[in-house]
């Protein structure tokens, strides 16, 4: 999430009463989680574990709760004893939970010639092209994007909040919701199925390229990018931060995994399970997917088990 304005680290270490360290001359210029930052960026980091990784990241302000790490130069650090509580301090301040009492908000942009249909919710600061049809009963939730002569089918929501959350097992509830504060991006020319579930970015974007076309019961994760024109067949499942790079395409019930990326031109079978980064312009099937010819030889000599362990018994 960028802030309207950069925000001195001085003023965000008052707000979430750190001890400022290092560069305290720095602004920041928004707020992300680790695999989002950018230079000016905010990012929080609780653990031990992934210490080095934010320390020595893109971002410029580090929420920490150690005092005694080296400090890279030109950084700052904001030391608190909950980054965590301090990351959902700063996205409450800058984006607050804004309820709608109307099913169209007055602060949404509608193109020309754009169809919308009867129960549609549209929320807060959403802007949609021109020549869309959004069929009955769709959400789009605030700030969401979407591009000119899209169609999203009956029951789709956009922009829900990412399924992610901060454990700890020290604490009464393990599970703590970190606060959604992105968006959701569809470029042009693209259309979505009946009861599709895309989420939002936890800090950034949810991008659907353009052309792509999604079935039914398709579910995103948060900050999901996919390319353009992919073909995602139905009750596909996608998990955060995958990217599903041009011309990909997922038939039925596919499930793939976090932070992984499908390769331009990759088609996968119907059921299979992606665990692992794959290669473009190949075709996949099985769980974990692999090459769809040798997943074919596999099935041939699983077939042929039972005549071979008979010739054995006979020797």
């Amino acid at each position: 999430m960028k802030f309207s304005a950069p925000v001195s680290a001085r003023w965000i270490a008052e707000l979430i009463d750190a001890e400022l360290l290092g560069n305290t001359l720095l602004d920041a210029t928004g707020i992300n989680e680790i695999h989002k930052v950018e230079v000016g960026d905010l990012v929080f980091v609780d653990h031990p574990k992934y210490y080095d990784a934010c320390l020595h990241s893109e971002a410029s302000l580090i929420i920490i709760n150690n005092k005694d790490v080296i400090i890279p130069a030109g950084k700052a650090l904001l030391v608190t004893a909950e980054p965590f509580e301090a990351y959902l301090k700063i996205v409450q301040h800058f984006k607050p939970f804004i309820p709608s009492n109307q099913l169209i908000s007055d602060t949404a942009i509608i193109g020309n010639d754009t169809i919308i249909m009867p129960n549609t919710f549209i929320g807060n600061h959403v802007r949609i092209g021109t020549d869309c049809i959004i069929h009955p009963n769709v959400t789009i939730l605030d700030d969401c994007q979407i591009g000119n002569h899209v169609v999203i089918q009956s029951g789709t929501v956009i922009g829900g909040d990412a399924f992610y959350y901060n454990t700890k097992k020290n604490r009464e509830v393990w599970f703590k919701k970190m606060k959604s504060c992105g968006s959701v991006i569809i470029e042009d020319h693209v259309e979505i199925g009946a009861c599709c579930t895309i989420d939002r970015g936890v800090t950034s974007e949810t991008r659907i390229g353009q052309g792509t076309v999604i079935d039914n019961m398709v579910h995103l994760g948060h900050e999901v990018v996919v390319g353009k024109n992919c073909l995602i067949a139905a009750q596909v499942g996608i998990a955060g931060g995958t990217i599903l790079e041009d011309g990909v395409t997922l038939w039925g019930q596919v499930g793939v995994n976090k932070t992984i990326t499908i390769g331009a031109g990759a088609v996968v079978m119907g059921q299979s399970g992606i665990t692992n980064s794959i290669e473009g312009h190949k075709i996949y099937m099985g769980t974990p997917a692999i090459d769809a010819r040798e997943k074919r030889r596999e099935f041939i000599w699983t077939k042929r088990i039972p005549d071979l362990w008979k010739k054995v018994m006979e020797l």
